[in-house]
């Protein structure tokens, strides 16, 4: 009898957790103060998401930028999960750099802003 009640309240625990859907709450900055042709280091902080599938890009122009990369996913106590997606540029005047989100068949682009 033990077993079948333990096997009842996993399921409805899986069934409770798969239900969740939370939209991504997005921060676009970087690592230092935004300053035209001074390196630096763009981040896309994405958080408060749930199911875990998710694609970040980097964009520069509305193109991906290489050598990108992308902390492990990890979630909280609630099940919400985020990541952060970090690339090293150098930015130049009249260039928009952005963080596109894709979650759940939703994608949203995220401008940063210099602080200029």
């Amino acid at each position: 009898m033990n077993s079948i009640l333990t096997s009842f309240c996993l399921a409805v625990l899986l069934v409770g957790v798969n239900s969740i859907h939370s939209a991504p709450k997005v921060q676009v900055y970087s690592k230092l103060p935004g300053q035209f042709d001074q390196p630096n280091v763009l981040l896309c902080y994405v958080s408060n998401f749930h199911p875990p599938d998710i694609k970040i890009t980097l964009l520069k122009d509305n193109v991906e930028m290489p050598g990108a990369t992308q902390t492990d996913l990890a979630f909280e106590q609630s099940w919400q999960f985020h990541l952060t997606k970090s690339v090293p540029f150098t930015p130049q005047a009249g260039e928009k750099y952005a963080c596109r989100v894709q979650h759940q068949g939703i994608t949203k682009p995220y401008s940063w802003e210099p602080d200029m």
